[in-house]
């Protein structure tokens, strides 16, 4: 799918943290999709950060800003909120892993807890036809980013032309057109690639 990659120029530095699960999905792993589109991004394995050197930079240094994307009470809502600050460096941390695996990881990270949760509010469906997901607006990690990048376009926190945007997720669908097509030859339905992994694996 590399030759589909279409890389977007951010100020915002994101930050992948992939659970090892993910990881071991190189077929139809969105993180590393989204770990390559966007060049001012890093991206770390791993399920407690709490000791986690790179990550620790990140948060300890005073000129960034950092967030953790993950619902909850009391995170800010990027649909009404801008969270850049004044000569700070923006950095969004995302965790690439089942909704299971995200709570296990942000249990045992004590440093992603102290950050400041961020969130959006969507009414899209995902566009990941051969995987299930938990509900009805689940995203996957290059969608939601993409969620994030749109709504940092609109509060100005970033300045990326609608094109990029719109080219953003050309290689995920790509991904997904590519196993539909093998899940096609093997002669299964979409139902059996759903319910029995191993045919589109």
């Amino acid at each position: 799918m590399c030759p589909y990659v279409r890389p977007i120029k951010t100020e915002t530095k994101f930050v992948i943290l992939m659970h090892p699960k993910e990881f071991r999905k190189i077929k139809n792993g969105t993180g590393h999709l989204t770990h390559l589109s966007l060049p001012n991004s890093e991206l770390f394995i791993g399920i407690d950060f709490t000791e986690h050197k790179q990550v620790n930079a990140l948060i300890d240094d005073t000129g960034n800003s950092c967030y953790l994307l993950y619902p909850s009470k009391k995170s800010i809502l990027l649909n009404d909120n801008r969270i850049s600050e004044d000569g700070k460096n923006g950095v969004i941390f995302i965790l690439d892993a089942t909704w299971d695996c995200s709570r296990k990881m942000l249990r045992l990270s004590r440093n992603l807890q102290a950050l400041e949760h961020i969130s959006f509010k969507h009414t899209k469906r995902s566009q990941y036809e051969i995987k299930k997901q938990p509900q009805e607006h689940c995203l996957s990690t290059i969608e939601s980013t993409l969620c994030v990048l749109e709504l940092l376009n609109d509060k100005r926190d970033e300045a990326v032309a609608p094109e990029k945007l719109e080219a953003f997720l050309h290689p995920f669908k790509r991904m997904i057109a590519y196993q539909k097509g093998r899940i096609d030859k093997t002669g299964s339905s979409y139902g059996d690639c759903v319910r029995f992994k191993k045919h589109y694996h």
